[in-house]
C-alpha cells in the first residue's frame, strides 16, 4: 500500500473513532448517575428509571439491521447524519424532561439514531481488507475509552448541573459528530459501496446460515449476558456507593477512575496470553467465572468501602477483559464472507442485553433489592459460563479478499481449498471476489496468488 493511502485510511479510521466514541461517551455517561439523581423527575420509581437506563437499547437493537440496509440504498453519509441528528433530538428532549416518561422518549430517540452498522459499513468501504481488523480494533478501543471516561465526567458533571447538563453535552457531542462525518470523512459512492457487498437477493440465507452457527450464537448470548449484567448493575451501583458506602455522588468519579485504569492494566497480561499464546478458550472461561464471582461477592460481603473495592475491581477487569475477546472471537469464528453479517447479529444481541439489564434491574429493585439485582445478575453470568463452556477453541484464522480476477469460480474453489493453511473458501462471483479464511503461520498471500493465476 502506498503511503499517501495508508496516510488516508489512518485519517478515516481516527475520524470514524472519534465519531463513535463521542456518541458513546454522550450515551455512557448516564450509566453511574441516572438513578442517583433520577427521583427528581415525576413518576420516578426505580422500575421506570431502570427502562430509562436501558430503553436507548431497544431501539438501537430495533434499527440496526434497518439502517445499515437503508445506507446501502442511499448511502452512508446521509444515513449517518440523519442518526445523529435523531440523537441529538433525543439529547434535547432528555435535557428538557420534567416527567419520567419524558426522559424515556429522550433515550428511546437517542437509541434511535442506530448509526453502528452504517459506520461500520464505511469502515468497510473505506479500508483494504488487510486493514481492516485493525481499523475495527481502533473503533472497539474508542468505545472502551469512552466507557471509562464516561464513568469518571458522568459524576462531575452530574455534580455540577444534574442529569440536564449531561444531556445538554451529549447533544453538543453529537453535533460535533455530525462535523466529523460532513467535513472529516470523505464520501463514498453508492456504485462503490455496492461492489463490496453481496447481492441483496443472498442476505436471507447468509443471516439464517449465520443464526444456526452454535459458536457464533454462544457468543450471541454472552455478549446479551454481558450487557445485561452490566446496566442491570448500574441500577443499583450507584445507589449503594452513595448510601450506604457513604461515598458523595458527585465524588463517585474518584472510585471509578483508579478502579477502571487499574482493572484496564491488570487485563493487559491476559489478552496477551489468549492471543500471543492461543489460550483463548481458558482466559475467555476464567473471565466470565470471575465476573459470576465478583457479582456474588457484592452479594455476601458487608456493604463497607473496604470490602466492595475488591469486588468491583474484579467486576471492572472482567467486564472489560470479556469486552475485548467477544468480539476478536466473533472474528475468528465467522464463516468466510458472513462477517458482516455475524457483527450485525452481535451488535443486536448486545443492545438487547442493555435494554433487558435496565427494565430488569429497574423492576427487581422496585419489588426486591440490590443485593437480589446483583445475585440475578450472577446467576445469568453462571448460566453463560455453562453456555461458553462446550465451545470450540477458535482457529487462529486472518480474513483474506482477493479479486477474482475473470478466473473459473469452480477452479479457484478447488486450488484453493487444497492449499495448507487455507481453511475456508466462499468464491462471489457477483462481486467477483474470493473471501478466506487462512492460517497466516502456514500460507502467504503471494501464495494463494500465485495459485489463482495459474488457473
Amino acid at each position: 500500500m502506498s503511503e499517501p493511502t495508508a496516510s488516508f485510511e489512518r485519517r478515516v479510521v481516527m475520524a470514524l473513532s472519534s465519531l463513535y466514541a463521542f456518541r458513546m461517551l454522550g450515551l455512557f455517561m448516564v450509566l453511574p448517575v441516572l438513578t442517583l439523581y433520577g427521583d427528581a423527575y415525576s413518576g420516578a420509581t426505580p422500575a421506570l428509571l431502570g427502562l430509562a437506563l436501558g430503553a436507548y437499547g431497544f431501539s438501537q437493537a430495533l434499527l440496526q439491521i434497518p439502517f445499515g440496509m437503508l445506507s446501502d440504498r442511499i448511502g452512508r453519509k446521509p444515513v449517518i447524519v440523519g442518526g445523529l441528528l435523531i440523537f441529538v433530538l433525543g439529547s434535547v428532549v432528555a435535557a428538557q424532561a420534567d416527567t419520567v416518561y419524558e426522559l424515556v422518549l429522550g433515550r428511546i430517540l437517542q437509541g434511535g439514531g442506530a448509526i453502528a452498522s452504517a459506520v461500520m459499513a464505511m469502515v468497510t468501504d473505506l479500508t483494504a481488507d488487510e486493514n481492516r481488523t485493525k481499523a475495527m480494533a481502533s473503533i472497539g478501543a474508542s468505545i472502551g475509552v469512552s466507557f471509562a471516561l464516561a464513568l469518571v465526567i458522568g459524576p462531575a458533571l452530574a455534580g455540577i448541573g444534574g442529569l440536564g447538563l449531561i444531556f445538554w453535552v451529549t447533544a453538543a457531542l453529537g453535533l460535533v459528530g455530525v462535523y466529523i462525518i460532513i467535513y472529516q470523512v470523505p464520501a463514498v459512492s453508492h456504485g462503490a459501496s455496492a461492489a463490496r457487498r453481496r447481492e441483496t437477493g443472498a442476505v436471507p440465507a447468509l443471516l439464517a446460515k449465520t443464526l444456526r452457527n452454535p459458536e457464533l450464537l454462544r457468543l450471541d448470548v454472552g455478549i446479551f449476558a454481558l450487557h445485561c449484567v452490566l446496566t442491570a448493575s448500574f441500577v443499583v451501583l450507584p445507589g449503594v456507593l452513595a448510601s450506604s458506602l457513604g461515598v458523595a455522588r458527585a465524588h463517585h468519579w474518584v472510585i471509578y477512575l483508579p478502579l477502571l485504569v487499574g482493572s484496564f492494566i491488570a487485563m493487559l497480561p491476559f489478552i496477551i496470553i489468549a492471543e500471543k499464546r492461543r489460550k483463548m478458550k481458558r482466559v475467555f472461561l476464567a473471565a466470565i467465572g470471575l465476573l459470576a464471582g465478583a457479582l456474588l461477592w457484592l452479594v455476601v460481603t458487608p456493604q463497607t468501602l473496604l470490602w466492595w473495592l475488591p469486588g468491583l475491581f474484579a467486576f471492572f477487569m472482567a467486564f472489560n477483559l470479556l469486552e475485548a475477546t467477544l468480539p476478536s472471537l466473533v472474528s475468528k469464528l465467522a464463516p468466510a464472507g458472513s462477517k458482516g453479517t455475524a457483527t450485525g447479529i452481535y451488535s443486536t444481541a448486545q443492545f438487547l442485553g442493555a435494554f433487558t439489564g435496565g427494565v430488569a434491574g429497574g423492576a427487581l429493585l422496585q419489588w426486591q433489592s440490590a443485593q437480589f439485582v446483583l445475585a440475578a445478575g450472577a446467576a445469568l453470568v453462571a448460566l453463560w459460563w455453562l453456555i461458553a463452556r462446550p465451545m470450540t477453541p477458535p482457529r487462529y484464522l486472518a480474513s483474506m479478499l482477493l479479486p477474482l480476477n475473470g478466473c473459473d469460480p469452480a477452479k479457484v474453489s478447488d486450488t484453493l481449498t487444497q492449499i495448507d493453511g487455507v481453511a475456508e473458501v466462499v468464491v462471489v462471483p457477483d462481486e467477483s471476489m474470493v473471501y478466506l479464511k487462512v492460517d497466516a503461520q502456514k500460507v502467504e498471500r503471494e501464495q494463494i496468488l500465485a495459485a489463482m493465476a495459474s488457473q
